[in-house]
């Protein structure tokens, strides 16, 4: 079955970086887009970022563009983000998702496939 795998979360104060990771197993990751979506206490999941399969288009929700990067390895079956000048409305549990295509989408409800989550927790 697919898994998902995330890793590198953790606690920064405000204006660090976190480098988030993400190892899929269990589908032909290449073709799928992938995304990061994030979830913070009593609020609903939201779209972060996501990158299509061959990794050279990527798009970003309005309150991480110019600080978080996403990109992907189809080699080692790992999407990455990139995380800097991070702010303390950065902290949720961030899950990294297959899409259902191969190119992506910002609705929270084209992804499938959720990974245990990672908490990010940054500080002021």
């Amino acid at each position: 079955q697919v898994q998902l795998v995330e890793s590198g979360g953790g606690l920064v104060q405000a204006g660090g970086s976190l480098r988030l990771s993400c190892t899929a197993s269990g589908l032909t990751f290449m073709n799928y887009a992938m995304g990061w979506l994030r979830q913070a206490p009593g609020q609903e999941r939201e779209f972060v970022a996501h990158v299509a399969w061959h990794g050279g288009t990527a798009v970003y929700a309005d309150f991480v563009k110019g600080r978080f990067t996403i990109s992907r390895d189809n080699a080692k079956n790992t999407v990455y983000l990139q995380m800097n000048s991070l702010k303390p409305e950065d902290t949720a549990v961030y899950y990294c998702s297959v899409h259902k295509s191969a190119w992506g989408t910002t609705d929270a409800g084209d992804y499938h496939y959720w990974g245990q989550g990672t908490q990010v927790t940054v500080s002021s």
